[in-house]
């Protein structure tokens, strides 16, 4: 993951750090390819992730009740394979895969033996793409357990042409071979890891769903524009930016904003630094003088803002 981190960044190009419109990535949206077309109301939704990629998504079941953690054999965009229960799902999405069975003692060895497997298969795949002199990064490789398949997940900055490489891996495995290319913010939820709050990635923890982040989310919560305090191993802006955006920009829509003039108390005021974090506005008066005072003491009259409360 540090081989993805550019330190050299400053603020004339933190525009780096933004998603690019053209990077692939995983499409956790569209993951099942069998949906379920009619469900009966007291039929259980659970929610499923793919170990291999840490994607998830819906899928029903009319058995026994799963708990969190069981394994299932449930059909996916790459195959049939097994998933982990998360949980109980209480909303729906268009896309509803049908759970087949719960996984077998015997689906468990086998998943276990391919798990073996993949990490040899990981490093013959690497040394074949240095061979052919490949521009791209090996991030995992997954075996399915219902079809001869094999799955490698790469990064690159460009299309890269692996025909050859296809060829050279179906030669050694003879198997069907599949790669596919995801971004860098894809390559950390697959990977996982610890952020720079101590915590785990919050894509490869908290949700698989990847929103778009940009630099305004980070002015309008009056972050320093440091690339190195505000994106992630990925070399991309922090996820968390995007959980506390809309709250600010609600919060800013109840307040003055910096640059506004107010009277008060005989003097004009301009609003210098508007604070969501603590709730505070500070304002300077045009003789020197400086006020720090909580939001509630503001108050809009027939348009225009005033201060209330104790003098």
């Amino acid at each position: 993951m540090a081989d993805d981190y550019d330190s050299s960044l400053d603020e004339e190009d933190i525009s780096a750090l933004e998603d690019k419109g053209d990077e692939k990535k995983l499409d956790t949206d569209v993951i099942v390819e069998a949906g379920v077309t009619s469900l009966e109301p007291d039929t259980p939704i659970y929610r499923l992730r793919l170990s291999y990629s840490n994607e998830t998504f819906l899928a029903a079941y009319k058995g026994e009740i799963l708990k969190a953690g069981d394994k299932v054999l449930v059909p996916t965009r790459y195959g049939k394979d097994l998933a982990q229960i998360i949980g109980l799902a209480h909303c729906l999405s268009a896309e509803i895969a049908n759970i087949e069975r719960p996984a077998s003692e015997e689906d468990l060895v086998k998943a276990k033996r391919n798990k073996e497997e993949e990490a040899e298969t990981f490093q013959i795949c690497r040394q074949k793409i240095e061979a052919h002199g490949l521009e791209m990064k090996l991030v995992s490789v997954h075996y399915l357990l219902e079809e001869p398949k094999i799955l490698f997940f790469f990064t690159a900055d460009n299309r890269v042409d692996f025909r050859d490489l296809v060829k050279d891996l179906v030669s050694v495995f003879r198997m069907r071979i599949e790669l596919r290319q995801i971004g860098v913010r894809d390559e950390s939820r697959v990977v996982g890891g610890l952020g720079v709050c101590g915590r785990g990635y919050c894509c490869n923890t908290v949700s698989d769903k990847l929103k778009p982040v940009s630099i305004k989310m980070a002015k309008d919560q009056n972050l320093s524009l440091n690339s190195m305090k505000i994106s992630g191993p990925c070399g991309r802006l922090l996820c968390c930016l995007s959980y506390e955006h809309a709250f600010y920009n609600e919060q800013r829509k109840l307040i003055p904003q910096e640059g506004s003039r107010l009277n008060y108390d005989g003097t004009s005021w301009k609003v210098t630094e508007v604070n969501i974090a603590t709730a505070k506005l500070s304002l300077s008066a045009e003789d020197g003088r400086v006020l720090s005072l909580p939001f509630c003491r503001f108050a809009k009259v027939d348009s225009h803002w005033e201060i209330c409360g104790e003098k």
